[in-house]
């Protein structure tokens, strides 16, 4: 490749960083565990229930968004395998941050991750009461109550070890694979056979004879990227989670290179079969468009089946949210960026003080939920994408960073790479840059968020100078 270290430059020098928050953890997770938690965050609540009503928004030019965003999503995730076999941490991108970026650069990555993962929490909840709410059981039970029983479950479960998180996330990610493919084998029978659904027959026509591929324009389809982009949320997981198994030289490359093509097959497969299955205008936000599907085929008990699988999904997506802000705020309070309780573990080995913080947050959620039922999903949706795109972000200069120090000698980059650095970082950073144009061009929620940003980075810079005594405090310990 073009960008190995050329062979003038000084020997390459091994990592000397050593990150606090790295020790004391368990290495309980398998090759197994790893490989679908790598499934399971490509695969969350952002498709099963955000496709309907972005397919009802953007119609079939919807696998176009989820294609171009799935890229860069892998572009990112590649990025951070590369640092995870050049070091493995469960600090991930905050302690590459640290090293490569100093303690300012680790501080804002850390938080940026912790609002992704705190409004994702509330979204996750308010997603699994949304799809609660479709069994007459639980029609008359309030929403936030079952956002509550939702955050209570899985909060138990992720506090007692990293092996029931393993477990839970195994069969989790199981069921969404397994749920999927069932569909896809339907929907590709349907297609066929021709065979009816609600009086429509499936089929090409079903997207020419209802405004083409950009029925309502090409505007639509770039206006949904930011929630496209929610929809991978998860895909640096396994990075975090590396932290906590062994032989990460093996497993991750494997795990990582698997990511791109399940994108293909099951966020644009299932799109594209979708279309072709009903006309766009049969979807909406309210329902999974899986569930749309099956509901209209007649088929007694499997709309509830399939409802069952993406409340799954949700499930999946909150217990890696409270498992991998638990080691990304452990990392940060060893450094002294976080409170202190943050880094405390418990006899499971398990950094229970952040999983809490995090929680806690899922708790102000279930307020959301009683106050503003019907705009929850969306208002923090929209939160929870700016903390992605700051992640995001920040991973690519991480790596952007590494790749520099490669070329002055300075660290030896591992032969599982980013391909065509560092015109891979640069163009994941401006696609990044201009998914926050299209949130303001969208207006309404979206707008509100990105005029949020002032006041998230004031926030940063007022928990620096809070904190930063502290940091300088425990670096000069460490040196």
């Amino acid at each position: 490749m073009s960008d190995r270290t050329m062979t003038e430059a000084p020997a390459p020098a091994p990592s000397r960083h050593v990150d606090a928050g790295d020790e004391g953890y368990s290495k309980d997770l398998k090759s197994r565990h790893i490989n679908m938690i790598a499934i399971g965050g490509a695969i969350g609540t952002g498709l099963f229930l955000g496709a309907g009503g972005r397919l009802a928004g953007a119609g079939p030019s919807l696998a176009i968004a989820y294609a171009v965003c799935g890229v860069f999503a892998f572009f990112v995730v590649r990025a951070l395998g590369e640092l995870v076999l050049y070091r493995p941490s469960s600090g991930a991108f905050v302690s590459y941050a640290r090293e490569f970026m100093g303690e300012k650069g680790a501080y804002t990555a850390g938080w940026l991750y912790f609002l992704n993962w705190s409004t994702t929490t509330v979204a996750d909840i308010t997603a699994a009461a949304v799809f609660a709410h479709y069994w007459s059981a639980f029609t008359d039970v309030p929403q936030w109550v079952l956002a509550f029983i939702a955050l209570a479950i899985v909060l138990t479960a992720n506090l007692i070890s990293v092996k029931y998180f393993g477990e839970m996330e195994f069969w989790f990610a199981i069921v969404k694979v397994g749920a999927l493919v069932i569909f896809m084998l339907v929907a590709i029978y349907l297609l066929v056979t021709s065979h009816p659904i609600d009086g429509h027959t499936p089929g090409l026509a079903t997207i020419t004879d209802n405004g083409g591929l950009f029925p309502s324009g090409v505007l639509p389809m770039l206006l949904v990227v930011q929630g496209v982009v929610f929809a991978y949320a998860s895909v640096e997981l396994c990075g975090v989670a590396a932290g906590e198994t062994e032989n990460p030289e093996k497993i991750m490359p494997k795990a990582i290179n698997s990511i791109m093509w399940r994108v293909g097959v099951f966020y644009v497969g299932s799109v594209v079969l979708l279309a072709l299955l009903l006309p766009y205008t049969a979807y909406s936000a309210d329902q999974s468009p899986f569930v749309t599907v099956f509901d209209k085929l007649g088929i007694p008990g499997t709309a509830g089946i399939m409802n069952l699988v993406v409340l799954t999904a949700a499930l999946s997506s909150l217990n890696s949210g409270l498992y991998s802000t638990g080691r990304i705020l452990r990392s940060m309070a060893l450094s002294g960026s976080a409170p202190k309780f943050t880094g405390v573990m418990n006899k499971g080995k398990v950094p229970y003080g952040g999983v809490l913080f995090t929680a806690a947050f899922g708790v102000a959620g279930v307020g959301l939920n009683y106050w503003m039922p019907g705009e929850a999903f969306e208002i923090v949706l929209n939160l929870a994408s700016i903390g992605i795109l700051g992640t995001w972000g920040m991973v690519m200069l991480c790596s952007l960073f590494f790749w520099h120090r490669s070329k002055n000698g300075l660290v030896s980059r591992p032969s599982y790479r980013l391909p065509w650095a560092p015109y891979t970082q640069i163009a994941t950073l401006l696609f990044l840059v201009t998914v926050l144009v299209l949130m303001w061009c969208d207006g309404g929620v979206g707008r509100t968020t990105v005029m949020l940003l002032p006041a998230i980075a004031a926030a940063l810079v007022g928990g620096w100078f809070l904190v930063r005594g502290r940091v300088a405090e425990l670096a000069a310990d460490r040196d």
